[in-house]
């Protein structure tokens, strides 16, 4: 699997010609995680209002550079 580089992202080509790019990849897994890790910690115990506040910008973080990154480079899916 070759790498390249479009529109200053590196993509990794499938055998089935589609690009992928690897930031955008990288930044989805990221906002998952941060989605993950809330549903289990409030599933655990309630949390307490620093604690929702604080997984709340953590994932408002998350959607904000993806959605940047797919208006700087328009890798979008």
């Amino acid at each position: 699997m070759g790498l390249a580089v479009f529109n200053r992202c590196t993509m990794r080509g499938f055998s089935s010609s589609v690009l992928s790019c690897l930031e955008r990849e990288r930044l989805e897994e990221e906002l998952s995680e941060v989605r993950t890790r809330g549903r289990n910690l409030s599933r655990l115990r309630q949390l307490t209002h620093r604690e929702r506040v604080a997984l709340d910008e953590r994932e408002q973080t998350a959607q904000t550079r993806l959605r940047d990154h797919d208006a700087e480079h328009g890798c979008q899916r």
